[in-house]
């Protein structure tokens, strides 16, 4: 239930403070965590006669051993070196604070398991508001579910760094989707703008970028108010983050609520947008644009269809650009600077990039 990070960053605290040697030995002897280097995955012999005998410590071979329980039970055992008065009292209090981490985790596993299954929705109702009440969480307080991916990287969980950023609290919680991905339930202020939450996720991208070189994504779903609610807004989140990769490739924070005309494709079948842009380009595929006309097109539609600005931007005359959208017209036979004919090229962009993201995403889970 502890990592091995949090148990060995323990000991070594206590090392450094105590100047003794202190190991943890699971129930069959194995020694799992030690300040002395040569003693990392041996067997203790002793180990297994002590965990079946009624005492909670003992003195033997030049170090003392303690039992360490979860809920009576005796999990681990702390070895610290020596048999003196001082390495016995640094023994007891190396096993109570063991035992402290034991119960603290306890109660943020329980938590972590409640908000997992709140969020995939494997709770009755009943068993929401009951669970929720006797963890102290309270029910009808808005919150926000924040999904975070960021580049696989061995050496870092992202679901770690999150909680140094928000440290267990009642109103927050932190969860983990993989080493790459967590969730991130936040409780906010009943008035709280979208800036403002939109601002937190901006945070953590800045953090994970500045701090750790970490490039991100993240997602937010919709204000919800009751916690029965909060898979709504994860599941939100989750369209989000992919709605974002398909259309806003570039943009770090994709808000649910922002997500337009990408939200609205996303949801239509196959089979209708096929349909839809083979009437559109009339046996022209995408595949016949060039880079440099699609370019034209999007800088185009960014400056809302004004060739002046849009070949000011470009840094080519406005004839040329005259020019490539004449040539864009006689392939679909639609005159781009019409806003009608604008809006139907637009959409079958988006389409057909939605159409190219599934066939790879298809592609990908059948390898």
């Amino acid at each position: 239930m502890i990592s091995n990070q949090v148990l060995q960053s323990t000991i070594d605290g206590l090392r450094s403070i105590t100047k003794c040697d202190l190991s943890i030995i699971e129930r069959e002897g194995k020694v799992m965590i030690s300040t002395e280097a040569d003693l990392l995955g041996k067997h203790i012999d002793c180990i297994r006669g002590f965990m079946v005998s009624q005492a909670e410590g003992q003195s033997l071979q030049g170090y003392n051993y303690f039992k360490v329980f979860d809920n009576n039970i005796a999990e681990y055992v702390v070895a610290v070196k020596g048999e003196d008065g001082e390495s016995y009292r640094i023994g007891q209090l190396a096993a109570f604070q063991l035992q402290s981490l034991l119960v603290a985790y306890k109660e943020r596993y329980d938590k972590d398991n409640f908000i997992k299954n709140l969020l995939l929705d494997n709770l009755l109702l009943v068993d929401i508001y009951t669970r929720a009440k006797k963890m102290q969480i309270d029910n009808n307080v808005p919150r926000v579910v924040y999904l975070i991916e960021v580049e696989e990287n061995k050496d870092v969980e992202i679901f770690e760094l999150l909680r140094e950023m928000f440290p267990t609290k009642v109103k927050d919680f932190v969860t983990a989707v993989d080493k790459s991905s967590a969730i991130l339930v936040r409780e906010i202020r009943e008035r709280k703008s979208k800036e403002e939450i939109e601002k937190v996720a901006a945070n953590i991208s800045n953090v994970l970028q500045n701090e750790h070189m970490l490039k991100s994504r993240i997602a937010i779903g919709t204000k919800v108010t009751d916690l029965k609610n909060v898979s709504l807004s994860y599941k939100e989140a989750c369209m989000a983050l992919e709605i974002g990769k398909i259309f806003k490739p570039l943009q770090r924070v994709m808000n649910y609520e922002e997500l337009g005309l990408g939200r609205l494709i996303y949801q239509l079948p196959s089979t209708l947008c096929n349909m839809f842009t083979d009437e559109v380009l009339d046996g022209v595929t995408m595949d016949q644009f060039d880079e440099e006309t699609l370019s034209t097109v999007s800088k185009f539609f960014e400056n809302n269809l004004n060739v002046s600005e849009t070949s000011r931007q470009l840094y080519i005359h406005r004839n040329t650009l005259v020019y490539r959208l004449d040539k864009l017209q006689k392939m679909t036979s639609l005159d781009l600077r019409n806003f009608d004919d604008a809006i139907i090229f637009k959409i079958t962009l988006m389409v057909s990039k939605y159409m190219t993201y599934k066939k790879e995403k298809e592609k990908a889970e059948m390898l």
